[in-house]
């Protein structure tokens, strides 16, 4: 894929400007308690989600980006310390009790998480799974559910869904069980769907499947989308607007397009410059040298500075906040003072990335 086509992204969703946000994220702190200590792994995370738009969350393993939307949800574990604010059209979730998210949560907003089969209860036939799912929110019989079910499975494109709807996890595979926890995950036609890493484990071809799929549903029930992964290569086909998390912070903001033809944080050029390129002949794939810091052993001032080719001394002692530049976000000292992205940008590193720029 080249960066022309990465770049050629989708625009913000039509309808969403001047809308009040679907989802509503200002900064939220998740924190967790052990051996007396409390240690942070997300760090004031700020995003809005509007109705019929599909944001990305990116960043690398351990960034902070699925613990967030989770704590969102309330579904962390009991030593966690949840702080901010999550409205959602309005009504704020931080601090509700169990039964109260338990109302919200599959009826309101539904959430696809990364392994499929350890989502499904492998004694129940996958029919009978969703059914339950509707039954908890709907008055509906066994039989309504089962007929609702079937229609499901036909919408993400499950072949056969009258003889599928009786059949076990076991006997789906990887890709239909994908499409099976989607049609759970939609049954009751939430506002707001979250895909954590919905494509991991799959091969190239069921994975774009799973994101046709995915995208289809949003457009056609018309819900707010956020797709939570460390694959730019999916955001940048599928999403209105990208959020790169580093160390549990949101560090850079903007629309697709924006973030592919002029990244403004060192992290998310590095993101970009290891996408792999058929068209560029290169014997080894560029990486960012190091990894994220350790939860409890955060470096002093920015978060990324001992990863980043353009730190300097502030950069050890100031942690910069993220700033409005030109209508996009960046947490960088440097956001409005970053050479052009180019091959030329990755020089002092020694590493020849090739022609970046759109």
């Amino acid at each position: 894929m080249s960066v022309e086509q990465l770049s050629a992204g989708r625009a913000p969703a039509n309808g969403t400007a001047g809308q009040p946000p679907l989802l509503s994220i200002r900064g939220l702190r998740v924190g967790f308690r052990r051996a007396g200590s409390q240690f942070e792994a997300v760090r004031g995370i700020d995003l809005d989600v509007a109705k019929g738009e599909v944001l990305g969350i990116v960043g690398e393993s351990g960034s902070g980006k699925s613990v967030g939307m989770l704590a969102a949800l309330g579904l962390t574990s009991k030593n966690a310390v949840v702080t901010g604010s999550v409205r959602f059209n309005g009504d704020e979730l931080v601090g509700k009790s169990s039964r109260a998210m338990r109302k919200i949560r599959g009826a309101r907003i539904a959430m696809i998480f990364q392994d499929p089969l350890s989502s499904l209860n492998p004694v129940m036939t996958v029919g009978a799974q969703i059914a339950e799912a509707i039954r908890l929110h709907q008055r509906l019989s066994h039989r309504q559910a089962m007929a609702r079910a079937v229609e499901l499975l036909a919408l993400v494109a499950i072949p056969q869904p009258e003889r599928r709807v009786n059949q076990y996890p076991h006997e789906f595979s990887g890709g239909m069980r994908q499409r099976a926890v989607i049609a759970m995950a939609v049954a009751n036609d939430p506002d707001l769907l979250i895909a954590d890493e919905p494509t991991t484990a799959l091969d190239v071809t069921v994975q774009a499947q799973i994101l046709a799929v995915l995208r289809s549903l949003q457009e056609r029930l018309g819900l707010g989308l956020v797709l939570i992964t460390h694959d730019l290569g999916v955001v940048a086909g599928h999403a209105d607007r990208v959020a790169v998390v580093y160390s549990g912070r949101v560090v850079e903001q903007a629309t697709v397009s924006e973030l592919f033809a002029d990244p403004r944080h060192p992290y998310t050029r590095g993101l970009i410059a290891s996408i792999p390129n058929l068209e560029e002949n290169r014997e080894r794939l560029f990486s960012i040298d190091g990894s994220p810091p350790a939860l409890g052993r955060l470096p002093g001032g920015c978060a990324f500075h001992p990863r980043c080719i353009y730190s300097e001394a502030r950069c050890r002692t100031e942690d910069p906040p993220l700033l409005d530049v030109g209508g996009r976000f960046s947490a960088c000292h440097f956001a409005t003072t970053l050479p052009p992205f180019h091959s030329a940008s990755l020089a002092v590193a020694g590493v020849d990335i090739g022609n970046l720029a759109p």
